[in-house]
């Protein structure tokens, strides 16, 4: 039986009305806030979770979890600038993302080129993140091979003792980026595993910026 009745009805009414062309708005970021939306309103857990994938200087590419903070001209998210998809942002500034609302048999897939946001924008939302994230921001020296937990802990307390009660800046090391979309792909599961895939790929001479293409599942 499941735990979650209501999104088993809303999965199953999204996969029997299906995506329609005539449906989808010109501007693939709008069609995200809609689709964003529908998630949040049906109570997933952080609709706003994402995975991004990078590639090192091989061409190994890795993913993990992050969380979007903000849509404008591109998908924002923040992290240690000295991690590995940091670095490997850095050094190859190209992006993969996606958002995997399994629960509702959705998805969105996102590829395209990355910028760090301005130190304005990564200096206000630092501001609003609680202290103790913005202490561990300083403690942790993300990605980077540790003996054991104590370490942290060690990093803590020298942070903590640092700062006392003043205000916590940001760390040079702390910051965002910005996944400038050039393609961005709307996934709806469908009957018989005949899927809607709608792709949205950035087009200068288009009417609207953005050509439209129905995907073959």
């Amino acid at each position: 039986m499941s735990q979650h009745p209501e999104l088993d009805t809303l999965r199953l009414e999204l996969q029997a009305r299906g995506v329609r062309r005539s449906e989808l708005d010109a501007d693939p970021l709008v069609q995200f806030g809609r689709w964003f939306d529908v998630s949040t309103d049906a109570g997933i857990h952080e609709p706003e979770a994402m995975i991004v994938s990078t590639v090192d200087g091989e061409g190994m590419p890795s993913s993990r979890h992050v969380l979007l903070k903000g849509v404008d001209h591109g998908f924002v998210f923040f992290t240690n600038y000295e991690s590995q998809k940091g670095r490997e942002l850095v050094a190859n500034p190209k992006a993969a993302i996606c958002f995997p609302w399994n629960i509702l048999s959705r998805q969105i897939r996102v590829v395209g080129a990355v910028e760090k946001v301005s130190a304005a924008e990564s200096d206000e939302y630092f501001a609003t993140r609680p202290r103790g994230s913005r202490i561990g921001a300083w403690a942790s020296r993300q990605s980077e091979v540790i003996e054991g937990r104590h370490v942290l802990e060690e990093r803590l307390a020298e942070t903590e003792a640092r700062f006392g009660d003043d205000d916590i800046p940001r760390p040079p090391h702390w910051g965002g980026f910005r996944v400038l979309p050039e393609q961005i792909e709307f996934w709806q599961a469908r009957p018989m595993r005949l899927h809607d895939r709608f792709r949205y790929t950035a087009t200068a001479g288009a009417p609207t910026g953005w050509e439209l293409d129905r995907l073959s599942p």
